[in-house]
Order: C-alpha cells, then structure tokens, then sequence
C-alpha cells in the first residue's frame, strides 16, 4: 500500500490530466468565502466527493490529512450553505440567460433523515418509537430508536424542454418539534399570517430565484399542492413573474357566494387531449383527458380579505376519461396567472407542470447517488454544508443524463476533457461507424455504457442511476490511467 507522501504524488498525477476549465472551475468561478483558503479547500473537496460520487467522506479522501480537512470545512463555523451555494447560483443564472423563452422554475421540499441515538446533535422533526422485533439486531430490539431530519426547499431551474439550468435559491431548517395533523385541527390556519408559517418558504424562494434572473417574466414557477397559497400568487403578482400550480383549497370565487369548483362544474368539456402514463411499476397506459379552462376571479381567504386584493386566475381543470377499474385516474386542477387562449395554451401548461417531477429525480440523486441520508456528521450544520455539497453534484450528474437527450449537435469538449474522450473511445467501442463527428450525447452514453446501460437499438435513454455509476467507473479508469503512465 502506498503511504500518504506517494498516494498525493499519484493524485497530482491524475489532476495534470484534467482541464484546467473543467465544469468545477465554471461552478465555483463566483464562489467567495471569508477566507481565500477555504475556497481553495471547498474546490478540492468538491473535486474529490464528486470523483467518489456515493462513498464516505473518508472512502472518498482515502487519507487521513484530507479527511480531516474536509470534517474541519464542514464544521467550520465560517462556512455555511450560502458561501457553497453561491458560485453555482450564478452559474445558474448564466445558463439562464444564454438560454432562449420560458424557464421552468420547479419548488419542492425533501426531508433527510437520519437514525440518532441522541437527537440533539442533530436537530430534529419527530421522534418515532419503533415496534419491538422479534428478530434479533432489528431496529428497536434493545432500544428506542430516534429518527432526525433535516428539511430542505429548493428551486430548480429547467428550460422547457427538461434541462436543468441549475439552483436558483434554497432554504434549510430543523424542526424541534412536529406538529401533527390532529394539533392543526384546533387553529384557523387561514387567520395566522404567512410569516409565521413554514410555508414562507415558497414565498422567499420566488423572491430569491426572481432576484437572482432578473428577468421574472420569463419564470414560470411550478409547486405541487402544497403551493396552493395565495400570498405567493399576490407575490408573483407583485414580482411581475408567473406560476402553474395544483389547487388544493376550493377557494371563494366572484361575489363570494360560490367556490371555484361551483364554477367549473358549469364549465363544458371543451376539449380533449391524448396522453401516456406510467404507474408506480412502470408500466405505461393511454389516457384521455377531459380539458376546461376558465377565467375566474378569485377571493383571498377570510380573515385576510383587508390584506389582499381578489385577482383573476385561470384554472384548468384535467380529468380522465374512462379510468380503468382499481385505478383512481389522473385528476388535475391547476391555477396559473396566464391566460388560456386556445387548446395549445391549455396543453402547454400541463405540459409545464408534468415537469414538476423533475425536481423530486434530483432529490433522489442526493439521497440514491450521493447517498446523503447515510452521512455520519453529528450536527446540523455540518449535514447542511454537505448537502450543499451534494446539490451541485447531483444538479451535474442530472445535467450530464438530460443533456445527453439534447446535445446531437454539442461537442464533446463542452462537458469532458480530453483524456475522458480518449478513454471512452478505447473502452466503449462504437457498434457502428458514426456518420457525422462524434457528439457529446455519443459519449454520454458511452458513460452510461460504463455504469450498465445495455444501449440496444430501442431501449429508452439512459437515466440517473447508470450515469452516476458510470462517472464513478470513469473516474477509477483516470486515476488508474494516471498511474500506469507514470
């Protein structure tokens, strides 16, 4: 085994074989900590969590030195997720403006958990007391487990088309305490102010995404029901930015003497529109959707009619046409500030929306590709710093699977250096004779070749998991590269 001195000599091997304007100099170029060194540090850190994309701190360091540089980065009191974050937040925002149209700006939140003997180190959302097992070594045998958390809202930048741009704003917190479903019953949650709620959350976000584009009629922001709110629908307003979002409340509409839904129930079926989906299992089936769209005005809620002021809202309102026996069927109502004009505009929304779950593929990437949820860091803050870490490789490693569905024409030096091409070239042999140059999607999917996509003549194209696997592959082939030259 090679000891410490001879393993950074064989390291600084393989970093003279990398572009010197490779995508980790481009997300960080705008990055600025309090100290120059930190940032020196955070860029040799990321390199190196990014090339062990999946391992421990200490599998992906492999030494002792650069493990405890990274554990003292992490829980370095100057650091936080801003500092992290904010090269890639202008990276995001220069993608967005060498791009053309409407852009997609997705809000979700994601919950990671983590198993805790003691929850204070952690800060946390619930405790649960596991069921006794009677198999031996199953969680609650001996003990009663603690399950911590960290919350995380994020905005994520995508072209129509399904590219993600990038970050535009996110937001951490803990909970001391969860709040259940029963204990909400006993409040008017519609007479507490927005600024005492979590859900103040989807409000900064637009605020912070918007600021960040400067240009807030070209988002349209999209959020699932959690985002029926209507002081984000005043603040879009206010902003003079847009959004698509799934109603969840029934809200007063007109005069106040009926719902939304009064109303669209004497909306006819103006159109229909043919559609796939996929259930939980994969599978894929053809639907029928029965399209209304309506121009409704629609109230503030009560308690907060002084506050804010009625606004015209289109909803659109998409229901399946004969659902199949044991399936509930595909039920939309959403609500967006831009007008309907024609069939298309009704079709293109829910497009947009369909989007949506893009936002939670990019989670999963945090959670199944960086495996975010089995770090071993014992405080909050060192979890946050990480997961800001994690956000920028996951937004790669999505960036790299959906280009490779756009980039027919893209060179392949846009995203790889020279070595990595020379390598893919020589371990993925090409089927068949290329007619044009070599594309960049032709080797991102020689990437994905690496991590087991089979690349048969119609299978679909390859998705996040193949190629997360894949760079990781290709990474050890460059190291092992850079050591047989030697």
């Amino acid at each position: 085994m090679p000891n410490g001195e001879e393993f950074q000599r064989r390291r600084r091997a393989i970093d003279l074989t990398k572009s010197q304007n490779s995508w980790i100099d481009r997300e960080l170029e705008e990055c600025s900590f309090v100290d120059e060194r930190l940032g020196k540090r955070f860029r040799t850190l990321l390199e190196k969590l990014s090339d062990g994309t999946g391992e421990s701190i200490p599998m992906a360091c492999q030494d002792w030195a650069n493990t405890k540089a990274a554990y003292r980065f992490f829980s370095n009191s100057r650091v936080n997720e801003v500092d992290i974050l904010a090269g890639h937040f202008q990276a995001t925002r220069d993608r967005f403006a060498a791009t053309e149209g409407k852009v997609l700006v997705l809000q979700d939140t994601s919950e990671f958990s983590y198993r805790r003997e003691n929850p204070e180190l952690i800060g946390y959302t619930r405790r649960i007391k596991t069921v006794r097992k009677q198999r031996k070594g199953a969680y609650g045998d001996e003990k009663v487990s603690t399950i911590c958390g960290i919350l995380m809202h994020s905005s994520l930048a995508i072209t129509t088309e399904g590219l993600p741009l990038g970050l535009a704003a996110i937001k951490f917190w803990t909970r001391k305490k969860f709040v259940g479903r029963q204990a909400l019953h006993k409040i008017n949650t519609t007479r507490v102010p927005i600024e005492a709620k979590e859900s103040i959350r989807w409000l900064e976000n637009l605020r912070q995404s918007s600021a960040l584009f400067g240009e807030p009629d070209r988002c349209i922001h999209i959020g699932d029901r959690e985002s029926d709110i209507y002081e984000l629908f005043c603040t879009a307003r206010e902003l003079e930015t847009h959004f698509v979002v799934r109603a969840c409340v029934d809200r007063l509409a007109g005069d106040g003497a009926h719902t939304i839904a009064d109303e669209m129930d004497e909306v006819p079926i103006q159109t229909l529109h043919n559609i796939e989906v996929r259930d939980n299992q994969g599978h894929t089936r053809k639907a029928v959707l029965e399209l209304k769209c309506k121009r409704i005005q629609v109230l503030p809620p009560i308690g907060k009619h002084k506050r804010y002021p009625p606004l015209m809202l289109t909803v659109i309102h998409a229901q399946e046409r004969d659902a199949p026996e044991g399936s509930e069927g595909l039920d939309w109502k959403l609500i967006t500030d831009l007008p309907i004009r024609s069939r298309a505009d009704a079709i293109e929304k829910l497009d947009w929306y369909a989007l949506r779950w893009k936002i939670e593929v990019f989670h999963k990437i945090m959670k199944s590709g960086c495996k975010a949820e089995e770090s071993k860091l014992r405080t909050a803050e060192r979890l946050v710093n990480l997961i800001a870490t994690f956000c920028v490789m996951s937004w790669r490693i999505f960036w790299m699977t959906m280009l490779n569905r756009s980039a027919e024409r893209v060179s392949p030096r846009f995203a790889l250096t020279p070595l990595e091409v020379i390598l893919l070239d020589r371990l993925v042999k090409d089927q068949t004779k290329p007619k044009h140059h070599k594309s960049l999607s032709h080797y991102l999917t020689k990437i994905a070749q690496l991590g087991g996509y089979l690349a048969r003549a119609h299978d679909p194209p390859p998705g996040n998991v193949v190629m997360w696997r894949g760079l990781a592959r290709l990474t050890d082939i460059e190291l092992g590269f850079a050591l047989a030259s030697e």
